[in-house]
């Protein structure tokens, strides 16, 4: 290889860390944590924006809550994982392009590219996602919609790096020939060394992002709560229960005259508070499960939407939109699935834990519904439309 003065090249960062198997490694199981991220993702995106043909099921009841966790807890993963795999490969970058070779200047032009969307895109999507689970928004975008388009372009920059780096990784971990071990027995000392030294590096590589998810886990799983200190939410909040949203943050006044309303095609039907808490009510535990992956489990107590429907007389089988007295902001309404409208799980919630609904928790009531994103659980319901 022809050096220029002053001018590092690959063979001059000699360090165990730099080796190829170390790279493979980590690119392995960063791998899985991007991978993990980025399906757990798009669900929860089409959960909130669903194409006409996705469905998600109402049980287990919990399953929104593993899947948003494991998105979370995946990326907060990646973070050390994607820093280490970095140190690891960076005195690539002073590989020389082969200027003089036009196919293999293709070659070393598409790695490039490759390498830049993916970092890129990487980057973006792990530091955004942190800013959003700490609920801060320091940009103009609206957070889902770049993060799901980003989240496609981190996708196609790893499948592209994974092509082009595809034949050296599986050299780096294939187990070594009986001739590469007889030279290998030639530098027994040297070589023990580098195996230890690449050793250490992964194993606190991944300690370190075993640490990170240990430290952030118990936002999602309760029995980790005590050993979480880095975790964003706990089990405080009104009524033992965190929120995201106060009722003071979303201008709610509740009028003194509030009446539920219940509309459908050819027909109408109000009640009022005391009316709605006459009707047989039902009992269940169910989660809170919000798309910054924190989740908790509390006992709620209220009329099921389809239940309700019937007393109505209105049609059931069918989606339903529930509307909220927060009139701003693009979650004042949401539209309840068939499926889900028609669980006797959904709930529209008038307590929680025993006590009537605080007014941060959604007072006079709320909707919760099994396995569904926080953001659609709407508060201040303060009508029910079933569509035609």
């Amino acid at each position: 290889m022809i050096r220029r003065p002053g001018f590092p090249v690959p063979e001059d960062f000699t360090a165990p860390s730099h080796a190829p198997l170390v790279a493979a490694r980590l690119g392995r199981w960063l791998g899985v944590a991007f991978g993990l991220c980025f399906v757990t993702g798009l669900l929860s995106h089409y959960l909130q924006h669903p194409p006409g043909w996705f469905t998600w099921p109402t049980r287990p009841v919990n399953l929104y809550r593993l899947t948003q966790g494991t998105h979370v807890l995946s990326g907060v993963a990646a973070i050390p994982l994607l820093l280490a795999k970095l140190w690891s490969v960076y005195p690539r970058l002073f590989v020389r392009p082969p200027v003089r070779q036009p196919i293999r200047l293709c070659a070393h032009a598409l790695e490039r590219t490759s390498v830049l969307i993916l970092v890129c895109a990487a980057f973006f999507e792990l530091v955004t996602g942190l800013f959003n689970v700490a609920q801060s928004y320091p940009w103009g975008f609206f957070f889902p919609a770049a993060h799901y388009a980003v989240a496609w372009l981190a996708v196609g920059g790893l499948l592209l790096h994974v092509a082009v780096k595809l034949p050296i990784a599986r050299v780096a971990l294939s187990p070594p020939s009986r001739r590469e071990k007889t030279v290998e027995a030639a530098a027994t000392a040297r070589d023990d060394r580098d195996a230890s030294g690449r050793r250490a590096f992964l194993r606190t590589s991944a300690g370190v992002a075993g640490i990170a998810v240990l430290g952030t886990a118990g936002v999602t799983v309760p029995w980790l709560r005590r050993v979480s200190p880095l975790a964003w939410r706990s089990a405080s909040g009104p009524q033992g229960i965190p929120i995201n949203r106060t009722a003071a943050a979303a201008r709610i006044a509740v009028p003194q005259d509030w009446r539920l309303e219940i509309l459908w095609p050819g027909g109408r039907e109000t009640l009022s508070l005391a009316e709605l808490a006459a009707l047989p009510q039902r009992t269940a535990n169910l989660p809170i499960a919000c798309v910054e992956g924190w989740s908790a489990a509390a006992r709620w107590t209220g009329v099921p939407v389809v239940e309700l429907l019937r007393w109505a007389g209105a049609p059931t089988g069918r989606p339903v939109r529930i509307s909220s007295l927060e009139t701003i902001g693009r979650y004042a309404t949401s539209t309840l699935p068939a499926a889900h409208a028609g669980d006797p799980l959904t709930l529209l919630a008038l307590r929680i834990n025993g006590e009537e609904l605080s007014p941060d928790h959604g007072y006079p009531c709320r909707l919760i519904a099994p396995s569904r994103p926080g953001v659609l659980q709407t508060k201040w319901v303060t009508r029910l439309e079933v569509p035609r």
